[in-house]
């Protein structure tokens, strides 16, 4: 293959604002950058909304539009060649949330993308970044806020005769900063993606997974507020896939972005988003959180689509546990604790102290020791308790809930006690689930 020529087209600007860029593959996303941390001082995140947007292609846009809101279906608009790509979508992506777009080939979710930074032009509607007009923008701002847009595609995109570190940099080029700004910041996003041994080389000495690192690092390089990814994963094989999406969480969980992700793949959407909004025929035909999707589709195209999905890992602690209840406070004296139990008709009970923080487990047996010991607090007699957080994939959980007597505690990240779930319920949900798998 011929070099790339080193000079910049003129309008690279337009469809590199931060470099076109694809994905990862292969090794660990490395680097320790806390969470809430960046590459330049604090995260960017931004609050993306769509609002009616719609797409139309061919010859008179407008009028297949005003055609469209006469109520004429995308087959009386295809006989006059028109294609409707996207059909009055709106949706918001909150600031720091993983919105991920679903749809069959066709659906309208790449074109609804690029309809959001205008490399596709809409026919109707708008795009607001922070409560700004993407859509009514004048070339020269649009070049500003498509600065705050980084983009992943699955196409590697890289320049052959530059190194991993130059091609890291290139958004930032596009955008004018100084060399040795640029490459700084280029190597500290390697770091993030575990490539920043591989900074000399060039393209064509690294994997294929690795080359798509390169155009991952390049989109974090411009430390952008919004992450835009249109199938960066699709081409991988199935386990590396896997690793990456996991991979890719823990560095959301890192740095909080706003991304905006699609997906042909509903397993991938389900593991990946906070939310999922799946696309047909240009429209969206349901927007909600995995598990919303899961138990409650909302027709029968959806429904489809959800009856190959393995809900065992895809259902989390949250969707089953049952509200804690009774408890006993550490400050108690036992025997308060073993009236409690009594009335509960239990063994055992959970022990809290102030802001419901889990503190363990009180057996009976501990209790009434403790009690013929004159003791004033439940201090040193308790148990470690089985815990699990609220996002613990159903799968995961019946090998924890063998490993105790007792239901399992849910606590959220402060080590609060915000649920419990007894083995039935588990082995309940894995039935309804289809995954019996382990059960006896």
């Amino acid at each position: 293959m011929a070099p790339f020529p080193h000079e910049l087209p003129p309008d690279a600007s337009r469809f590199l604002p931060g470099g076109p860029l694809p994905a990862a593959e292969g090794g660990r996303f490395g680097g320790s950058l806390p969470k809430g941390g960046s590459f330049r001082g604090a995260v960017p995140i931004a609050q993306l909304t769509v609002r009616h947007l719609t797409k139309i292609f061919g010859p008179e846009p407008r009028a297949a539009l005003r055609r469209l809101a006469e109520g004429a279906g995308r087959q009386d608009l295809l006989a006059t060649g028109h294609v409707v790509g996207v059909h009055d979508v709106t949706l918001r992506v909150e600031p720091g949330e993983f919105l991920v777009i679903m749809g069959l080939s066709g659906s309208g979710k790449s074109t609804l993308l690029r309809c959001i930074n205008r490399l596709i032009e809409p026919t109707a509607g708008e795009v607001l970044l922070d409560g700004e007009a993407i859509t009514a923008a004048s070339p020269t701002r649009l070049r500003h806020l498509r600065r705050r847009l980084g983009m992943v595609f699955q196409r590697f995109a890289l320049l052959p005769h530059r190194t991993v570190l130059e091609n890291a940099a290139f958004g930032l080029e596009i955008q004018g900063v100084g060399e040795a700004e640029r490459l700084r910041r280029a190597q500290e996003a390697l770091e993030q993606v575990g490539l920043a041994a591989w900074r000399n080389h060039r393209p064509d000495e690294l994997s294929g997974g690795m080359q798509q690192r390169v155009g991952l690092a390049r989109a974090l390089a411009t430390n952008p507020a919004v992450l835009l990814m249109d199938e960066p994963f699709s081409a991988l094989d199935p386990l590396i896939r896997a690793e990456l999406q996991h991979e890719l969480l823990d560095l959301q969980e890192r740095l909080q972005k706003t991304i905006l992700f699609i997906t042909h793949d509903l397993d991938e959407a389900l593991t990946l988003g906070n939310r999922v909004a799946i696309m047909m025929e240009g429209r969206i035909v349901q927007l909600g959180r995995p598990e919303e999707i899961l138990q409650r589709p909302a027709n029968d195209f959806v429904r489809q689509f959800v009856q190959a999905v393995d809900r065992s890992k895809v259902l989390t602690a949250s969707a089953i546990m049952q509200p804690p209840g009774t408890v006993a406070r550490v400050d108690h004296g036992p025997r308060k604790a073993l009236r409690e139990m009594e009335r509960l008709g239990s063994s055992s009970i959970f022990v809290v102290g102030p802001g419901r923080r889990l503190h363990g487990l009180l057996t009976a047996e501990a209790a009434v020791e403790a009690a013929r010991e004159g003791a004033g607090s439940l201090a040193g007699r308790l148990q470690e308790a089985v815990t699990v957080d609220p996002d613990t994939p159903l799968r995961d959980l019946l090998p924890l809930a063998a490993q105790t007597s007792v239901p399992l505690a849910v606590v959220d990240g402060e080590g609060r006690l915000v649920g419990l779930i007894p083995r039935v319920a588990i082995l309940a949900a894995l039935a309804e689930a289809g995954d019996t798998h382990g059960v006896a």
